[in-house]
């Protein structure tokens, strides 16, 4: 393969290869932004090399697959149609939908102990861990650290705890572990919104 002297001309030409589905206006407008962020980040950090600026912006491909992912269904078909990678089906879900998820399992088993209450939020913490796994908006260590921290943990320490003497019965040390619980898949949460990939 042929690289030129220009690294910005080679990934601008690799970006619109990837994405020839697109149509032809929304692939020009798709460079003419990644340009935009080439020079804005260029003049803001001019010691930095143009090789790591276009390693932050991604992967062509992956660009490429975005894009055709938002432009719709049509994309998705003349995409599959080209040859060229598809663009997965993961990220359709916002990505408030699993935290919430993960979130209010454990208070929804707290309003509901009886029957339905454990179950319905057995169901959410499943749901929410496998959203999350399956997200877009997420790296695969940061994935892997809010399904350990959102529900493998905090199942190991209800199931922990309702083996226990003290499990079966209320009161005050079994609110003080679910209180703190709860704040721990709300800290889990906020950190995974904070750091979410838009």
């Amino acid at each position: 393969m042929k690289t030129s002297a220009d690294p910005v001309r080679d990934y601008l030409a690799a970006v619109e290869r990837e994405a020839s589905a697109l149509p032809t206006d929304r692939r020009q407008e798709l460079l003419a932004d990644l340009t935009e962020h080439i020079e804005v980040t260029r003049a803001e950090r001019p010691d930095a090399a143009i090789g790591e600026v276009l390693a932050e912006l991604g992967d062509p491909r992956m660009i490429a697959t975005t894009a055709l992912a938002e432009a719709g269904n049509g994309a998705a078909e003349a995409s599959a149609r080209s040859g060229v990678g598809a663009p997965a089906r993961r990220g359709k879900v916002h990505p408030l939908v699993p935290l919430l998820m993960l979130t209010l399992s454990l208070p929804f088993m707290m309003i509901f102990p009886d029957l339905p209450g454990p179950l319905f939020g057995v169901l959410f913490r499943i749901t929410g861990a496998v959203l999350l796994c399956t997200s877009v908006h997420w790296t695969a260590v940061q994935k892997t650290t809010g399904v350990l921290l959102t529900a493998v943990l905090p199942t190991v320490i209800i199931v922990s705890w309702n083996l226990s003497s003290g499990g079966s019965t209320g009161g005050t040390p079994a609110l003080l572990a679910n209180l703190v619980a709860t704040a721990l898949l709300a800290g889990v949460a906020a950190w995974l919104w904070r750091v979410r990939r838009a």
